[in-house]
């Protein structure tokens, strides 16, 4: 049950990825815009986390997943009433903070609900909501834009209702926060990262910002270059591409267990400069087949890498601290998803679309390999 509310959540911050050409047609704004507004929403997800990214372990996990699933509604709210760029923003930011509050919470609350014995489990329920979750929004919207009609309103009505329904499910959910304390008695904190933790925390770190870095290219420019690179126009289409990189991410997460957490941040580094080779080459040579393999290789990359960083740094963390390190790694994940997309954006007026997305992808290779280098360096000392 709180998995399918944090799916949802992240449903409301993709939803709009199909959408984009639409609102340029209805308003009228440039590639770069569209970047801009892509990040105002993890800009809201970084500003929650560094503030109130531990609240959740004083105040308790259920009352700020509520008022996450507030915001998601607020969110689904101005984009069905969206008519300019800063509504566009407005709807970004709310979606950003509804993120912001349920990525290291919900976490901590999907392991926490879980008894001892399936605490592997619950580490895959609980990264498998949130991929799954963020791939399953530009497919809903894809399909309902494509298909149905009113293209601009129904994706966002039926978020709406699965935030109600979410709402009502965790109402119905017991708290695992001993001793919480009223909300009202929050106070802004940054996440807590406790010594024990450091040391795993860099390497997972790195590769949650290179993967994040994927994920943020797939669903804010992925359908401009669809568009005018390969004049593929279907957004059901281009949803099914994005869904494809999710989709590869949740299931890169099954091998995590056979590999261990410590061995699948590494081989995830390995195999999302795999995913970046084909990213490059399908922007080099203007074709579909190795855009496609790259959404699923470079997702199978960062689920591995993902799950593999939030094992390693809630095992390292005291269950007082948890909430705060897993939402202190997701800052720096979402720094990831924003700050490189707004590169690809600047770069795109000088360089062209393609270019600036090789910049990128090069940049973003040389990551992930420092921090698979540094682990496997570490290892090798270790051992």
């Amino acid at each position: 049950m709180a998995a399918f509310a944090f799916a949802v959540c992240m449903i409301g911050t993709t939803l709009p990825t199909p959408l984009y050409g639409l609102y340029q047609e209805r308003i009228g704004f440039s590639e770069l815009t569209v970047t801009v507004v892509f990040a105002v929403y993890a800009f809201g997800v970084i500003g929650v986390l560094l503030l109130v990214g531990d609240v959740s372990d004083t105040v308790g996990r259920r009352p700020v997943l509520l008022c996450g699933l507030v915001f998601a509604a607020c969110s689904a709210a101005a984009f069905l009433t969206a008519d300019s760029v800063p509504l566009l923003c407005l709807g970004r930011l709310l979606s950003g903070l509804s993120a912001g509050l349920f990525t290291g919470t919900a976490t901590a609350y999907v392991l926490e609900l879980a008894p001892p014995r399936h605490q592997g489990r619950a580490a895959f329920v609980a990264t498998a909501a949130n991929m799954g979750g963020l791939g399953c929004g530009p497919l809903l919207s894809g399909l309902l834009s494509q298909y149905a009609p009113h293209p601009l309103v129904l994706p966002f009505a039926v978020h709406l209702v699965l935030i109600a329904a979410s709402f009502g499910l965790l109402l119905a959910l017991p708290e695992t926060v001993a001793g919480a304390r009223p909300l009202h008695t929050a106070r802004p904190n940054r996440p807590d990262l406790p010594p024990e933790v450091r040391q795993v925390f860099v390497p997972a770190g790195i590769a949650a910002f290179a993967g994040f870095s994927l994920l943020g290219l797939f669903t804010s420019v992925s359908p401009a270059f669809l568009a005018e690179g390969l004049n593929i126009h279907n957004r059901a289409v281009v949803a099914l591409i994005v869904f494809a990189t999710f989709l590869a991410s949740t299931l890169g997460q099954l091998l995590v267990p056979r590999l261990g957490t410590a061995r699948a941040v590494p081989l995830g580094c390995l195999v999302l400069i795999a995913g970046l080779a084909l990213l490059a080459s399908s922007l080099a040579w203007a074709s579909l087949p190795p855009l496609v393999l790259a959404a699923l290789v470079g997702g199978a990359g960062q689920g591995m890498g993902l799950r593999g960083a939030v094992g390693e740094v809630a095992a390292a963390s005291p269950a007082e601290h948890r909430g705060g390190a897993l939402s202190a790694l997701f800052v720096v994940a979402y720094f990831g998803i924003s700050i490189p997309v707004i590169g690809v954006g600047l770069l795109t007026a000088p360089l062209g679309l393609a270019d600036a997305g090789l910049v990128f992808a090069a940049c973003m290779a040389l990551l992930a390999a420092a921090s698979g280098a540094y682990l496997l360096r570490r290892a090798s000392t270790d051992a």
